[in-house]
């Protein structure tokens, strides 16, 4: 009959074969006195190699690089880092110490989780990135679900969703707030082959962390006061087969973030008060305005959910980033909210440069707002420069009045409408670019019809 330490020698044996990620026992030391088979293909050494040496040695090696054992017995807590190994794997390591009565540390048990594979769809990525750096885009104005597409950067952004969209990989938006990351992940979406499937979006900061576990994970009838009588599905189980967009992810509270790096490690969910586990098939997409690696750093947020979901980020510039962009927006919520109003109002020339000059600091969203006062608020449907906010004005009202509407009528006819409007953009131009060719690509004619209209109008451009 086997004694009570025979059977615990077996059992921890059989954890240490059957763990898919490399474990590594020590003393208080930082000697070791057990790891996992695995650790061969890991950290290129043998079991019998690495047992009785210390981590320190190991370290000076190369092969615990740093050591996360080294890093618990310094400051008396769980470690978590990252290594490379001498088999070229990326591992993330997290050290848990075990202490006694007296509180000195016995045991160091390490756990090392191999990322190689994601690491390598980063790199993928980057070199995607880079390539498309190179293609010649032509400029041209796409619309697509509130997004207008002039800028060459917005371009580039737009075909790599349009190119991801094809896969299942993870996404995260990154960029400022009101720069319509939520519809740029829509627009993934309604790219991919998931399209016809349900698109689920989730605003992490809108729901009450009390509630957030209930509401994404769903609950059985009876699991508490309150509690729908037949149950309820969960955020998540609604997006099987579809998309779901976790919206301010960085919002997360840091409970969730361990229970949905599991669901998406998994792709299994357990309703509160339930047992049985539900296989939910789902692409996910996520984005933030906060910087998630400095989220990482003070603790705040899960270094091991981070690089799950930082396989291929995409930054959306602020609107002041993109500013060919701004009038075609400022224009294109003109036409909505003339429609939505029954109004015809239109853009004085003159306004063009205060919209442009503005930095945005709300973006697009500040933008659509803004619109919609003027369509609703303008008294004539000129809309001129000193209908704007007064932050907006390039300058001070006081010193302005009226005049707007004093030195620039309303053109007489469509000929003199026509020709106010061309003689604005051409001063725009003439301030942007540097010669008339560059004059010629920023306005979409030949450089000769840049020449003939410079004379037209009396404008010196400076330029050769």
């Amino acid at each position: 009959m086997r004694s009570a330490t025979d059977v615990l020698e077996l059992e921890l044996g059989a954890i240490l074969k059957s763990s898919n990620d490399n474990i590594v026992i020590t003393d208080g030391n930082g000697m070791v006195l057990r790891a996992s088979p695995n650790c061969l293909s890991i950290y290129g050494k043998e079991v019998s190699y690495l047992i009785g040496k210390s981590v320190y040695q190991l370290e000076k090696e190369n092969i615990f690089s740093p050591s996360v054992t080294a890093k618990v017995l310094k400051e008396k807590k769980e470690v978590q880092i990252m290594q490379r190994t001498p088999t070229g794997r990326v591992v993330m390591a997290t050290g848990v110490p075990v202490f006694d009565k007296q509180n000195n540390i016995i045991r160091v048990i390490s756990f090392s989780h191999d990322l190689t594979e994601l690491e390598r769809l980063k790199e993928d990525y980057e070199k995607l990135r880079m390539q498309m750096e190179h293609y010649q885009i032509e400029m041209e104005e796409l619309k697509h679900e509130n997004i207008i597409i002039q800028s060459k950067v917005m371009q580039r952004i737009w075909k790599l969703v349009h190119r991801v969209a094809k896969s299942d990989a993870t996404v995260l938006f990154l960029g400022e707030s009101g720069v319509g990351k939520n519809v740029f992940a829509r627009a993934l979406h309604q790219n991919s082959p998931r399209r016809n499937q349900p698109f689920i979006e989730v605003n992490c900061s809108a729901i009450p962390e009390s509630l957030f576990e209930s509401e994404m994970f769903g609950y059985e009838k009876g699991s508490f006061t309150g509690a729908q009588k037949t149950g309820k599905p969960g955020l998540i189980e609604l997006a099987d087969k579809g998309t779901l967009f976790l919206d301010e992810i960085g919002e997360l509270p840091l409970s969730m973030q361990a229970k949905l790096l599991k669901v998406l490690q998994e792709k299994k969910v357990t309703r509160v008060g339930g047992i049985k586990e539900r296989t939910i098939d789902f692409r996910l997409i996520a984005s933030t305005n906060q910087n998630l690696e400095e989220m990482m750093k003070q603790g705040k947020f899960r270094q091991d959910l981070f690089y799950r979901l930082h396989v291929i980020p995409i930054y959306v510039p602020a609107l002041r980033e993109r500013k060919e962009d701004i009038f075609m927006l400022a224009q294109y919520f003109l036409e909505k909210f003339n429609q939505k109003y029954h109004m015809d109002k239109y853009f004085h020339p003159a306004i063009v440069d205060h919209l442009v000059d503005y930095d945005w600091p709300g973006n697009v969203r500040e933008l659509e707002n803004m619109m919609e006062r003027l369509v609703i608020t303008s008294e004539t449907k000129a809309i001129y420069p000193e209908y704007l906010p007064f932050s907006i004005q390039k300058h001070p009202q006081s010193t302005r009045s009226n005049q707007w509407l004093e030195k620039e009528k309303e053109p007489a006819t469509l000929k003199e409408a026509i020709e106010q409007v061309e003689r604005q953009w051409l001063l725009r131009a003439a301030k942007q670019c540097k010669t008339t060719y560059e004059m010629a690509d920023y306005l979409g004619i030949s450089q000769p019809t840049v020449v003939r209209k410079l004379k037209k109008y009396g404008i010196n451009s400076k330029v050769d």
